[in-house]
């Protein structure tokens, strides 16, 4: 392990969110380190959408870009995994696993969360391809075919009144211990959303082609595109030794995913650590991510230009006594 530089911020998670907020504290000349174990959540999408100015980028394109952004502001950037952050003096000591040690004024946590998929055979191999969860990012790309909703939680109505307005042909599979709302199973039948009930038993696939959801009968429900709403868990292990843990993400009195609970300016409940992104809010699309990120970044310039301002006045108070 080898100790190295200071940092104004240290960022964990090199996504957009990170990104964005290095963005900002770079141009606002902080020296600032971006560590990122190159895991991102939108991998396995070719595609990424509603991310004005990059439509239909990839999204490790837009990571690339974005990384080559940043770095010409003077931002650091590590592939390598944070492993421990902790107190030190007024600030942090954050360790890699790939032996650097630095010490920084402040963390940025943008490390983003891992996508819980329903047990069901096949479902987690298609996942980004044809199996998807929001109509924002890829909705576009499956209109006009036919689509299953998987209906995991009671919300799952929210899915099935979007997708259908880009497709004729949707069909919600309600899962076994899953209730729909009278109200919503109304409104799905109104607008033609044909409902079967029961636990798919699998996906199947011919070859790299989705074929459709083997129903809990055993017959084949043909589709081109599966949409479940997954779980989404944070990733936030590291700042338990901080006292921060992860918060339940909840609507309509119902568990959809855990998430680190943070201030309007991203301050968690760790004082000099910041979160932003998914990590704060499981429902930020990639733009909103990336403004997030940035937001937060700008906050915590704010927060460092008025402690610099603090230290500068002690200084200036000092000098003044000794000169009597």
């Amino acid at each position: 392990m080898t100790q190295d530089k200071t940092f104004d911020v240290v960022v964990i998670g090199g996504g957009v969110a990170g990104l964005s907020g290095a963005m900002a504290l770079g141009r606002s000349r902080r020296s600032v380190l971006v560590v990122d174990a190159g895991e991102p959540r939108n991998a396995p999408a070719e595609h990424a959408h509603n991310y004005l100015g990059r439509e239909g980028n990839s999204p490790l394109e837009l990571l690339e870009i974005g990384q080559a952004e940043v770095m010409a502001y003077g931002v650091e950037l590590l592939s390598d995994r944070v492993v421990t952050v902790e107190r030190a003096g007024s600030g942090f000591t954050v360790a890699t696993e790939g032996g650097r040690k630095v010490d920084a004024r402040r963390v940025l946590v943008t490390g983003g969360v891992v996508d819980e998929l329903p047990d069901i055979p096949g479902l987690a191999e298609r996942w980004g391809i044809d199996v998807l969860h929001c109509p924002y990012c890829h909705g576009w790309e499956v209109r006009d075919r036919a689509i299953a909703v998987l209906a995991t939680t009671p919300m799952a109505a929210h899915h099935g009144l979007l997708f259908r307005q880009l497709s004729d042909d949707v069909v919600m599979v309600v899962t076994d211990g899953t209730e729909l709302p009278e109200a919503d199973l109304e409104k799905l039948t109104a607008i033609g959303v044909r409902i079967v009930h029961g636990t798919p038993r699998e996906v199947v696939t011919d070859g790299e082609h989705l074929v459709g959801l083997r129903l809990a009968d055993g017959s084949l429900l043909e589709r081109e595109a599966i949409v479940v709403a997954t779980k989404p868990q944070v990733r936030a292990e590291i700042l338990a030794p901080l006292g921060v843990e992860p918060s339940q993400f909840e609507m309509g009195g119902h568990a959809y995913g855990s998430v680190i609970q943070v201030e309007m300016t991203g301050a968690t409940s760790a004082s000099g650590v910041y979160a932003a992104g998914n990590c704060t809010d499981i429902s930020m699309t990639l733009m909103a991510s990336a403004a997030h990120g940035m937001r937060v970044g700008a906050f915590i310039n704010a927060e460092l230009a008025g402690e610099d301002a603090a230290r500068a006045v002690t200084a200036r108070r000092a000098r003044l006594i000794s000169a009597g």
